[in-house]
């Protein structure tokens, strides 16, 4: 069953009506919040699925930020994780699990927050990820659904790792295109969360396994507005673009896409154009999509590459309402 799928199927369970839950399930948001009081919630959210590199630490550290990463979508502290796994100890040594865990265990350590246990079950195959909880003040939080028209759109992090991991696990990935991506998928979006805290953003999400257009499709929904993406400002990852061309597609891809054409719209961009391949590429660890205010776009963009998110880039804007929630130009 296609993911889309899955996730439709979670909206249509009976809503809670529990006042002190803000965020639910509802319009895909990446995180749960409930108000424990008038200052304080809790954040929780769960993530985990299989290696998508050879290294059993990277990919405990990969797996760690992309869990990590639905806490800071909204805008809290990641406070405690605690550790889902899946594994064949008849297959594989017990040596790749406690890398795979050492990885996870490192990242949670540099998100200030501690690993309280967890739980494993023996699997066909690896599987690993974190329940993270996290706080947050719910009057300052961060939600896909307060992008506002006038925005800018800023991307923290660069499109391309379905595309490299593809590539690597075919063998087919120079090294150093392998390295800086994976670099990129441990990096924590830390930063950039409290970056756009700090200017007082509103309206975030993190581009993960639907891509740039399927988390842009749920917060232009989740709004009320459109979002509109200048296709030459989308930061890649180097070397993506080559083996996106030689065909390293993931099976999401035509999935992605077919998820968001309905509500798509290019607007003087040629349908064969390359870049637009990466919009739909699935992202592992991806970063923040954030909508500022435009008088504190320069704000946010210099304390992120300030404090590590380099690559964050001004890609867009948003508007009222069009005939459809995604435009491209």
């Amino acid at each position: 069953m296609p993911v889309s799928a899955i996730a439709q199927l979670v909206q249509d369970l009976p809503a809670a009506t529990d006042p002190d839950l803000l965020v639910g399930a509802d319009q895909f948001s990446d995180a749960a919040v409930y108000r424990l009081g008038p200052e304080l919630a809790v954040v929780q959210s769960v993530d985990f699925f299989p290696p998508i590199v050879n290294d059993p630490f990277v990919y405990g550290q990969i797996a760690a930020a992309n869990a990590l990463s639905d806490v800071y979508a909204m805008g809290g502290q990641p406070r405690t994780v605690l550790n889902i796994v899946g594994f064949p100890d008849d297959k594989l040594g017990l040596d790749v699990l406690r890398a795979i865990l050492r990885g996870g265990a490192e990242r949670v350590k540099l998100a200030g927050a501690v690993v309280v246990g967890g739980h494993s079950v023996r699997d066909a195959e690896v599987k690993y990820g974190l329940s993270v909880t996290g706080v947050v003040d719910p009057a300052v939080m961060m939600t896909n659904r307060a992008a506002a028209p006038g925005d800018t759109l800023v991307l923290t992090k660069p499109l391309g790792t379905g595309f490299v991991t593809t590539a690597a696990r075919a063998r087919r990935c120079p090294d150093d295109v392998l390295a800086a991506a994976c670099e990129s998928m441990i990096s924590l979006n830390r930063a950039a969360s409290q970056a756009a805290m700090d200017v007082g953003v509103k309206a975030a999400t993190d581009i993960t396994g639907f891509g740039l257009a399927g988390h842009a499709l749920e917060a232009a929904e989740a709004s009320g507005v459109t979002l509109r993406f200048e296709l030459d400002s989308l930061p890649l990852l180097s070397g993506a673009m080559d083996l996106a061309r030689a065909g390293n597609r993931t099976r999401a891809n035509p999935t992605n896409r077919a998820h968001v054409e309905s509500e798509l719209r290019l607007d003087s961009v040629a349908s064969d154009d390359e870049r637009l391949e990466f919009l739909f590429d699935p992202q592992t660890s991806g970063g923040l999509l954030i909508a500022v205010a435009p008088d504190r776009v320069n704000a946010l963009l210099d304390r992120c590459r300030s404090e590590g998110a380099e690559s964050a880039t001004a890609v867009g804007m948003v508007t009222d309402r069009d005939d459809v929630a995604l435009i491209v130009s």
